[in-house]
């Protein structure tokens, strides 16, 4: 997505008065090879999408048929720009993205420290309790099972992470994602889509396949809210696991990030025609929350089989088992990078990094006290305050990368070209409004 030597164009000469090439500009990159780009990429897209994102897809093909398509494909472009964004800023400087967020003021500490404690223990409560449901669904089981599977789901995934091995999580990751990919396509193949009302879709429009009008929040929200969490920007922490360190592995970050967030539109589309074509044709309206996956499982039970009903809460176990599992690792790597630079400890201190310190620290929080909420409940201040920082990381991120791409704070070859702020403007005007409403909402509703 970088095309800054296209529209900002490259210094006319050199000391001798030559023209600098790109090549020249750019430096040796690394080959371009099949298994190499596919990488952190597919783990950053698999732990955005999760449980809440399959639902607020079905809900918005349930409701409007095709007529949301376009903002579905509009996210995915979106957040190819700012995960490319966040990547570049790391390959480019040598430098974590906390790091480049601490260069902008301290307004940005003091925006993400609270964020991400918060976000860690709510975030954990609700995604190990998705990942609980399609299995006491699939076996039948009271739902007093919940809880006690939840806190086995936390605890395998913590062991799993604590073990400090990226290459596992990578593999594991990536299973997941072409699990869950492969039986959403599948089962959006199963409904016979109409190719004409797909490709309508890709119109923008704010009324319904039947008419009604939609509600310009529901479209911002599947816009903006399809995979678009604190995850985003832990994509360079991944960069550095994977041993893509420098400038040169610039391009196949770009294809990595591109290809992975490509199947995520395509999972998001497909998810999309289910809810189209098997829900909005029959008129049939889903549950709240979770529980609209399980019903649609019911519904490809009745509809298909009971066996590709069990295969849909297989591919609804793997995208929510997925995000818990990059976020129990790619937040804790922030969270060691945001507690090193408040210790003033050098970047490449232990305790900084992946398996320190204060990594650990943060796979505990995300593993322990949410358990708690598990058996208490969630309290109304501390889901209040989940729901306010949440709703502002969007338009933080876009900011924030606006102004740290435009500046000598990247090497003049990597900063933004004009499509790449183009879209970042945009993220913060789309994402600013929704963040807006979804405050106004949290404090009248």
């Amino acid at each position: 997505m970088s095309e800054s030597t296209s529209s900002g164009g490259a210094p006319g000469a050199g000391a001798s008065g030559a023209k600098v090439s790109k090549r020249q500009l750019r430096g040796e990159q690394v080959p371009v090879q099949a298994k190499r780009i596919v990488g952190p990429g597919i783990v950053a897209a698999g732990t955005g999408v999760g449980a809440a994102d399959l639902v607020a897809t079905l809900v918005a093909g349930s409701n409007y048929g095709y007529a949301l398509l376009w903002a579905a494909v509009l996210g995915a472009i979106l957040k190819i720009v700012l995960v490319e964004g966040a990547g570049r800023y790391s390959l480019a400087t040598g430098r974590s993205i906390f790091v480049g967020w601490r260069s902008l003021g301290k307004w940005t500490t003091w925006y993400f420290g609270p964020y991400i404690v918060i976000w860690g223990i709510v975030y954990a409560a609700s995604a190990t309790t998705s990942s609980a449901l399609p299995i006491i669904t699939m076996f039948d089981l009271d739902s007093g099972w919940i809880t006690p599977i939840a806190i086995a789901i936390a605890v395998g995934v913590f062991a799993l992470v604590w073990a400090n091995r990226y290459a596992v999580i990578e593999k594991i990751m990536t299973f997941f994602v072409l699990l869950m990919f492969l039986i959403v396509i599948a089962t959006a193949i199963m409904t016979a889509p109409e190719i004409p009302k797909i490709l309508g879709g890709l119109v923008p429009t704010f009324t319904g396949d039947g008419g009604e009008n939609v509600n310009i929040i529901y479209v911002l929200a599947m816009a903006g809210g399809v995979g678009g969490t604190i995850t985003l920007a832990a994509y360079g922490y991944w960069l550095r696991e994977k041993g893509w360190y420098a400038p040169k592995w610039m391009r196949v970050m770009q294809i990595d990030n591109t290809i992975a967030y490509t199947i995520t539109g395509l999972f998001v589309v497909s998810v999309l025609i289910i809810g189209a074509e098997l829900l909005y044709t029959a008129n049939i309206a889903l549950a709240s929350g979770d529980n609209a996956l399980i019903d649609l499982a019911r519904i490809l039970g009745e509809e298909y089989s009971g066996f590709w009903g069990n295969m849909f809460l297989v591919g609804f176990f793997a995208a929510a088992v997925s995000s818990v599992i990059g976020v129990w690792n790619g937040v804790s790597l922030m969270f060691a990078d945001f507690m090193g630079h408040v210790r003033k400890l050098p970047e490449e201190h232990p305790d900084r990094l992946n398996g320190g310190k204060y990594f650990k620290w943060y796979v505990l929080w995300l593993t322990f006290p949410p358990m708690l909420l598990l058996f208490l409940g969630q309290p109304t201040g501390l889901v209040l305050a989940y729901g306010v920082l949440g709703a502002l990381f969007m338009p933080f991120l876009a900011l924030t990368l606006l102004g740290l791409l435009n500046t000598k704070r990247v090497p003049y070859e990597w900063r933004n070209g004009w499509f790449t702020n183009i879209m970042l403007v945009l993220c913060v005007g789309l994402f600013g409004y929704l963040a807006i409403d979804n405050l106004i909402g949290l404090f009248t509703g």
